[in-house]
């Protein structure tokens, strides 16, 4: 997956952190929006573009504000570190990292929800969107045309986030399936930070 790519669909992953979607799912979010502090789990991401489908495993953790730990553990092996200033993209195989400005980055994608209490109300539009499978769903439809994002579906069963897709502006879809979600994990700011290891190349984005 080029680096683009992967920052566009880690981008659009840090909307995940959102509450409970029976009746009354937006009110949920909207509560969860306001008063989480962090989130913790396991995933399963398939990325279907026209050309190929792909599917990853991983862990990730967030401690708002700002501060998020997306770890790939197969088929291949990458960490993405968002420190409140700057985001680290550190390729294992290609022995390489990626930083970036976590502003410019994050701007108006769906990681602004993660950064910026005031984004879900002043950058997407939301709605009831249904159940498949067991599970609920909002729809969030970004407000602005350039947003890069035709829209997200962030679905949950019971209390517990279940799942979350994304389409962007190219027709690529991501599927995310959550597990072992823990709404209030006891994590420490100490453990955003990233050192890139000796003798890797680092590159600014």
């Amino acid at each position: 997956m080029q680096k683009k790519q992967m920052f566009a669909t880690f981008a659009a992953m840090l909307a995940l952190g959102i509450g409970s979607a029976h009746a009354g799912a937006i009110d949920a979010l909207k509560k969860f929006n306001a008063d989480a502090d962090g989130i913790s789990g396991s995933f399963t991401q398939t990325v279907k573009s026209k050309k190929k489908t792909q599917t990853t495993n991983g862990t990730f953790q967030i401690l708002r504000p700002g501060l998020f730990k997306w770890q790939y553990t197969s088929p291949y092996k990458q960490t993405i570190v968002g420190d409140g200033k700057t985001i680290w993209l550190y390729d294992v195989d290609l022995a390489q990292v990626t930083k970036s400005s976590q502003d410019q980055t994050i701007g108006d994608s769906p990681a602004a929800i993660l950064s910026n209490k005031s984004a879900l109300d002043s950058s997407y539009s939301l709605k009831e969107d249904g159940s498949a499978g067991g599970i609920d769903y909002v729809r969030a439809l970004p407000k602005k045309n350039n947003a890069g994002y035709q829209y997200i579906r962030i679905g949950f069963k019971g209390d517990a986030l279940a799942a979350m897709q994304l389409k962007d502006s190219f027709g690529n879809e991501t599927t995310i399936r959550f597990n072992n979600v823990n709404m209030k994990p006891n994590l420490a700011r100490s453990a955003f930070s990233f050192t890139p290891p000796k003798g890797v190349d680092v590159l600014s984005n």
